[in-house]
């Protein structure tokens, strides 16, 4: 999470959006950065309107705009398991380079799935309740686009670096475990075509 505070604008960090290179390109001008650890970085809508929200409206005299990104669900997924072949997970109960991606998605289709399945859904990070609870929403395939936002907010040219790249591994599903996953991704689905849509912006 990136707080902005002259500009009222908080940036949320949805998992798997980008989030390690606009850290890395807007963490020095922002008045609060949250890097680490993963809890307080990945602040999601419900724990910020609900518990930082309030502080800082009453201590900055007015209200901020939340932003954040969304992902192509499925691709969002992938880039889960991809993430999760990585050394630094080798060996580890998250290590997924044994599994294929189908694999992977029958485990998170599990309830209660295991571990390095648990990863939960965009809908469920940046919504509150059942609203949107972000004023802005840009979507990740179009990066530019929220590039040019920050830019205008900041008043300053932005270059994102490539930090945290994944493997690259298959995304094959069988046509089973897609329809299984189109049903359980369903919210997320829904509020990523508004996204693309421009009905979140």
């Amino acid at each position: 999470m990136l707080v902005f505070w002259k500009e009222r604008l908080v940036l949320l960090a949805n998992p798997k959006t980008g989030t390690s290179a606009i850290e890395d390109a807007l963490g020095s001008l922002a008045t609060l950065s949250l890097p680490r650890p993963a809890v307080l970085k990945h602040t999601n809508a419900t724990i910020y309107r609900t518990h930082l929200q309030p502080y800082f409206e009453q201590n900055a005299d007015g209200a901020f705009q939340v932003v954040a990104l969304m992902r192509n669900p499925f691709d969002w997924l992938g880039s889960w398991y991809r993430h999760r072949q990585g050394e630094g997970f080798t060996g580890s109960p998250l290590d997924t380079s044994n599994l294929s991606f189908d694999a992977f998605v029958e485990a998170y289709l599990q309830t209660p799935c295991p571990e390095f399945a648990d990863v939960g859904t965009q809908s469920g990070f940046l919504m509150q309740a059942d609203r949107v609870g972000v004023d802005r929403i840009f979507c990740y395939e179009d990066m530019e686009r929220f590039v040019h936002f920050m830019e205008d907010v900041l008043d300053c040219a932005i270059v994102l670096p490539r930090l945290n790249v994944s493997p690259d591994a298959a995304l094959h599903l069988t046509d089973d475990h897609r329809a299984a996953l189109t049903h359980v991704l369903g919210d997320d689905l829904v509020l990523y075509e508004r996204v693309a849509a421009g009905e979140t912006a």
